[in-house]
């Protein structure tokens, strides 16, 4: 007898579709100091994303290094590596039709100071760096992304 499910076309399992994807979000430290890892996954899931993985780790510097490798030659990329692996952060893959535009919206202008009220940053983040929340910008990134932190 067979017992598994038929979640059938439409449903979120249904990978098919050219609209579904996945995203890597990383609530960061911030995030994680204000206690408001609920309330961004909850706000996740309502908009009909799943989240396929999670879990808590401290990003090491080589992680972070590779993470953040398009910004190498910026002037704010030591910053960015020291506040990153500052302390825990939650990682999570999200996945569903538009997801990483959806995310996007969702999270709001990456500086915190020009975020609408309602989004995700506009409503716990603090400035441009310090903005509680990271996610994949396409599907390429996306995908190089949750290599790295899922592999």
């Amino acid at each position: 007898m067979n017992r598994c499910r038929d979640y059938g076309k439409g449903s979120i399992l249904n990978t098919n579709d050219d609209s579904f994807e996945r995203s890597l979000i990383i609530i960061k430290p911030d995030g994680v100091k204000k206690k408001v890892i609920g309330e961004i996954i909850s706000r996740f899931e309502k908009k009909d994303l799943t989240i396929e993985k999670l879990k808590m780790i401290k990003i090491d510097r080589k992680l972070a290094c590779k993470h953040y490798q398009d910004h190498k030659n910026k002037s704010f990329f030591n910053m960015l590596i020291e506040y990153i692996t500052s302390s825990p952060v939650v990682v999570m893959v999200i996945s569903g039709k538009d997801a990483i535009v959806k995310a996007r919206e969702l999270m709001g202008a990456t500086d915190s100071k020009k975020a609408k009220g309602g989004t995700i940053r506009g409503d716990f983040g603090d400035d441009i760096t310090v903005n509680v929340i990271h996610g994949s910008d396409s599907a390429e990134s996306a995908k190089r992304e949750i290599e790295l932190f899922f592999n």
